[in-house]
């Protein structure tokens, strides 16, 4: 009896779902399908006239390199034809990964993932012997994989919903992986970059790391395709050392790097008290925060552990091969102060913990400065205000807060 097909299926195409799922699922050996749902019409176009090949830039310590997928099939869904083909490709899959804008977009009007993934399932339950499949969701949300998973149940009835159960789980990640889609010709040009394919109007720039973490499996069993993610069985403390560690001290770096003119990240590996304040932050304050909260749960919540994650991440941020820019990484800077965000939302970590956020709190202010030019009608003081104005918190904790940012921007 010939083997059953091994079929992924991606949502989306950008950086991540080309330089890490796409990319780990070729290169495990283990999937006959390379399967992809795109509603942009140029890029699909584009993979089709190049035969289903695409180009990656890759880069690591050392320098860049072009990696190559084949062999995929892309889908417009908001395409009858393509709709189809995409709902019996869900229906084999025995791995999918949605790696959209936000949890926002699920629902998207005319091309709800949601609503795929429901068609595709149903077919799936009504086979005789249906393949059992994990979807990685890797929408940048500490709960995807559950908000996902509700968006599906609606397009479901009762029955429909119970028995998948046995036959699907959604995962749930922790992607600490910088990467970016580059659309500027300019920069292609400048950087050396290749375009995704040849006369292509954007380039993929990923870095090689690929040590991401996701929810332990728990359909009986089941093998992983794509072998090289970790499997955590509470994914939690990972996704807030991310949060809290990780995106923390990058913004912290951007912001920093900003108000020193500099272009790209990687300059600040030439300015030793930066990178010394920003290493301060990551383990004086984030470090120490998160390693008391999940004491006992992993390496990674020890002294030395913490120390060899916050050093690996500052030589990561700083990779010239990345051209990391500035301005993409300290834009959006309301969302960034946000209460439960990476910069305010780890000055609250750390003063739970009876620590002095002063590092944090600079860059906090730092992020207020970008703001306030950008939104020149409102005061940092009222910017903060408005910011947190749905936020779950006393007035105390909010004024607690509020007087570390102020009293850093003087």
């Amino acid at each position: 009896m010939a083997a059953r097909k091994k079929t992924f299926v991606g949502f989306g195409f950008g950086a991540i779902q080309t330089g890490l799922f796409l990319w780990e699922a070729q290169q495990s050996g283990n999937f006959d399908r390379l399967v992809v749902a795109m509603t942009n019409d140029q890029v699909v176009a584009a993979i089709r006239r190049a035969r289903g090949r695409f180009r990656i830039n890759v880069a690591a310590q050392s320098g860049r390199k072009v990696c190559e997928v084949s062999g995929v099939e892309i889908f417009n869904p908001r395409v009858t034809a393509d709709r189809f083909a995409l709902v019996a490709a869900i229906a084999e899959a025995s791995e999918l990964a949605t790696a959209l804008p936000s949890v926002e977009t699920y629902e998207q009007e005319d091309a709800s993932a949601a609503g795929l993934l429901a068609e595709g399932l149903r077919a799936k339950l009504r086979q005789t012997s249906p393949t059992r499949c994990i979807l990685c969701a890797a929408e940048n949300h500490n709960h995807a994989a559950e908000i996902l998973s509700a968006c599906i149940v609606k397009h479901l009835t009762a029955s429909e919903a119970k028995g998948l159960a046995g036959v699907f789980q959604p995962l749930n990640t922790v992607i600490g992986k910088m990467s970016r889609v580059v659309r500027d010709p300019a920069e292609i040009t400048d950087a050396g970059l290749l375009p995704f394919v040849e006369g292509g109007a954007r380039a993929y720039l990923v870095e090689e790391f690929n040590r991401i973490f996701v929810s332990q499996v728990t359909l009986p069993g089941f093998k992983r395709g794509i072998t090289v993610f970790a499997e955590k069985p509470d994914l939690l403390p990972f996704e807030e050392a991310k949060l809290y560690g990780y995106n923390a001290a990058h913004a912290l770096l951007g912001y920093l790097c900003r108000q020193r003119g500099f272009r790209f990240v990687a300059e600040a590996a030439k300015d030793r008290e930066l990178m010394r304040f920003v290493r301060e932050a990551f383990l004086e304050e984030s470090g120490r925060a998160l390693i008391a909260r999940h004491a006992n749960v992993d390496d990674l919540f020890t002294p030395e552990g913490y120390r060899a994650f916050a050093d690996d991440l500052l030589e990561r941020m700083v990779n010239p091969w990345l051209r990391d820019d500035v301005d993409r990484v300290t834009r959006d800077p309301r969302r960034k102060l946000g209460w439960d965000d990476r910069l305010v939302g780890t000055m609250r970590l750390a003063l739970a913990a009876g620590i002095e956020p002063r590092r944090l709190a600079i860059g906090a202010a730092a992020a207020l400065d970008r703001l306030e030019r950008e939104e020149q009608a409102k005061t940092g003081a009222d910017l903060l205000n408005d910011i947190w104005a749905g936020a779950s918190a006393t007035p105390g904790e909010k004024s607690a807060v509020h007087a570390r940012i102020l009293a850093a921007q003087r």
